[in-house]
């Protein structure tokens, strides 16, 4: 899989810096985050060097995505979480910090978990008029 040097996920899917390690297979690799927002908060990140989800292909999506049930899943079959998030942040005004794409899978305990999620909802500002013109804009570039 090509790899770059600086990537600290690279170095994680090489065995170069040590992780606890909850899968992997020729194109998946999932581990523990450090961080542990909350208990089994994992990453599952692709094996091919890809910067976030603008660079993915449809086959690397594919394959990336396809994993994401079956981690979930033993998850909550272990923790029994009350739900979980799942979090993908691309370039840093989003939050993503390691440029190398990355899905969060966040075990969900309770509102007082340590994760927040939380955003204003502005549907008075659109009328229909808008979301549609917006849609078909988005439809355009597709």
């Amino acid at each position: 899989m090509p790899e770059h040097n600086d990537c600290i996920f690279c170095k994680i899917i090489n065995g170069e810096i040590p992780s606890a390690k909850v899968y992997e297979d020729n194109e998946v690799y999932a581990f523990l985050d450090i961080s542990q927002v909350t208990k089994g908060h994992t990453l599952v990140v692709p094996k091919q060097h890809t910067k976030n989800i603008y660079e993915a292909d449809d086959k690397l999506a594919e394959s990336l995505f396809a994993r994401i049930p079956k981690i979930a899943n033993a998850i909550k079959k272990t923790y029994q979480p009350a739900g979980m998030n799942i979090l993908n942040n691309n370039e840093e005004p989003a939050g993503q910090s390691v440029f190398h794409l990355h899905i969060h899978l966040l075990p969900r305990y309770g509102e007082q978990d340590g994760f927040q999620a939380k955003w204003k909802v502005h549907s008075d500002d659109y009328s229909t008029e808008d979301l549609q013109e917006i849609a078909e804009n988005i439809h355009n570039n597709i």
